[in-house]
């Protein structure tokens, strides 16, 4: 049996590139309530690459640059929406180089009593 290098593998489609859990502390929400304090989001980012070799960090999209891009969302300021939220996090994860689709699920875990969280979930593909 012949052990083959990633580098000899041939091109994979569906390479992903993903965060699970990440806890953010934003100001977010439509209710009087919610302006101008912080309250948790836990978002789960999951990008699929173009299909190519990764053979090299060059070839991938680091994972601390998409807590850092979603980091700085949430530092921009109050967001009414986990939708709206969401849907800048995938357009500026889209903007990456290689990226073909994104998923963003974002979670308020305060939203609603005896719930573990309510939120939403956002999929983008290029075009």
């Amino acid at each position: 049996m012949t052990k083959l290098s990633c580098i000899d593998l041939p091109a994979q489609p569906g390479v992903k590139v993903f965060i699970r859990g990440l806890m953010l502390q934003t100001e977010i929400g439509v209710h009087p309530h919610e302006r101008g304090r912080l309250q948790p989001l836990v978002l789960d980012v999951e990008l699929t690459l173009e299909p190519a070799l990764v053979a090299g960090i060059g070839d991938t999209v680091n994972y601390e640059i998409l807590a850092q891009t979603a980091r700085a969302l949430a530092a921009e300021g109050h967001v009414e929406l986990v939708e709206t939220y969401a849907e800048r996090l995938a357009a500026a994860c889209l903007a990456l180089p290689r990226v073909a689709a994104v998923r963003v699920r974002a979670e308020k875990p305060q939203a609603i009593p005896d719930a573990a969280a309510a939120g939403v979930e956002v999929t983008v593909t290029r075009s």
